[in-house]
């Protein structure tokens, strides 16, 4: 390599060098500007809408909530964060939020709607529409009276199908289930309006409906024999092979009835 060729390297890497250290420059530039632009005042968010479920949930709640636990402008706020940090409220199913420029969040909620009680009296949760147990105040439920549904956990959606299954069946007769239980031994457990419990035993909900709708059907004719209402029922055993067994008021023995196809 001759002195002209060694030159004209040099000089070419040092405009590469240049052109690298100006490159660097200028994205340190930029990134300084962006990050002085996105603290600036104006984009501080300046006000949270709140549309959707808010039956428990207003822009004051919301607010705090949002304002205490996570921050940011329009920039840099994470949403991901935001959206978890809003899903923490109670009665929150469901959160998503938007920003809208310069300094507004948007949020859109879906609340959880309570269909019944969930576990035991003494530790009472609350089960929702889509079979999920979630923790509220039990005293903001505006639903008068709500069924109390129980079982092993992750069951809660298997419970609340075999109740809105079974409770149509009873109520048909007069008869309001009052709690449904699927058992840690997997047998289920009836009580009704009045205090009467009705043992429907194991199986899936196909055989205890079957089992319920074989009891229900024959119930008004036993009643009749003894001569007794519809509300001096006690209890029923259903899970006889070849029928079940009941318990009226005023009578001391147990009659054992075999369902009619």
């Amino acid at each position: 390599m001759n002195r002209s060729e060694g030159s004209a390297l040099d000089v070419r890497l040092m405009n590469g060098c240049a052109a690298l250290l100006f490159a660097v420059f200028l994205g340190a530039m930029a990134m300084a500007l962006t990050r002085w632009v996105s603290n600036r005042a104006v984009f501080s968010f300046q006000s949270i809408s709140v549309q959707g479920d808010v039956a428990h949930a207003n822009v004051p709640t919301v607010r705090a909530h949002v304002v205490s636990r996570v921050a940011g402008t329009f920039f840099t706020i994470d949403l991901a964060r935001t959206r978890a940090v809003l899903e923490t409220m109670p009665w929150v199913r469901r959160a998503v939020v938007h920003r809208d420029f310069p300094n507004r969040l948007r949020v859109q909620l879906q609340e959880h709607q309570a269909a019944a009680y969930w576990g035991e009296a003494s530790e009472p949760r609350l089960l929702n529409t889509f079979g999920e147990v979630f923790d509220a105040n039990v005293g903001e439920v505006e639903i008068d009276q709500l069924p109390r549904l129980n079982g092993p956990l992750g069951q809660s959606a298997n419970v609340l199908a075999a109740y809105r299954t079974l409770a149509p069946l009873f109520s048909a007769m007069d008869l309001d289930v009052e709690s449904l239980e699927l058992t840690s031994q997997g047998s289920w457990r009836l009580a009704l309006v009045g205090g009467a419990v009705i043992e429907a035993g194991r199986g899936d909900l196909d055989t205890v409906q079957a089992r319920s709708q074989h009891f229900l059907k024959t119930l008004t004719r036993v009643l009749a024999r003894y001569q007794r209402p519809i509300g001096a029922l006690e209890s029923a055993d259903l899970r006889h092979e070849n029928g079940y067994a009941i318990r009226l008021r005023g009578i001391s023995t147990v009659a054992a009835v075999a369902p009619t196809h």
